[in-house]
């Protein structure tokens, strides 16, 4: 009998973990790569829009990327990733090896993130994923370029919710 009450219990638990986990995977969670890529975008946005603008400066160490700056990597990055994925950007924004580091205010940031994941939904469904193209040097297929930005999204959102919650902020999905 206590077997039985401890399986249901254990079965219980389990469900209830999935269940919480459906709830944050959010919609066109395993649907495809856009999906995911709107999944991931909806995130780190939620999570930029979360965070006080007084702890866009703040960094874990000196040398370390602040706030600001990882969320400006990851519009950089998108907006460099495209074009080694061979999309001509039209309206690009102007961008320096300092854009990074001097764009902080935290409306810009969040304009230069919801500006690069704009031009990644524009430019992904109409692009040739069998096309190669030159990454870092070498021949690789545009899909291979798309699939380096969605994981480098996801890899820079671990970073994010890693500064949120050391600096007290929940990241919005988890509430």
């Amino acid at each position: 009998m206590v077997r039985l009450r401890l399986g249901l219990i254990a079965a219980f638990v389990v469900l209830a973990g999935v269940a919480a986990l459906a709830q944050n995977d959010g919609p066109g969670a395993g649907q495809g790569w856009l999906p995911e890529f709107n999944h991931s975008s909806r995130q780190i946005l939620a999570l930029a829009e979360a965070t006080p603008a007084d702890k866009f400066a703040w960094r874990p160490a000196a040398g370390v990327r602040s706030v600001s700056e990882v969320y400006m990597h990851i519009a950089v990055a998108n907006f460099f990733l495209l074009n080694q994925a061979g999309v001509k950007l039209e309206n690009a924004p102007k961008m320096t090896a300092d854009t990074e580091k001097t764009v902080k205010d935290k409306a810009e940031v969040i304009k230069w993130l919801r500006d690069s994941f704009d031009a990644v939904r524009r430019a992904y469904p109409p692009s040739d994923p069998q096309k190669v193209v030159k990454f870092f040097g070498a021949d690789t297929k545009a899909e291979n370029v798309y699939l380096r930005l969605l994981v480098h999204n996801h890899e820079h959102m671990g970073q994010s919710i890693a500064y949120a919650r050391t600096n007290g902020i929940v990241p919005p999905w988890s509430k």
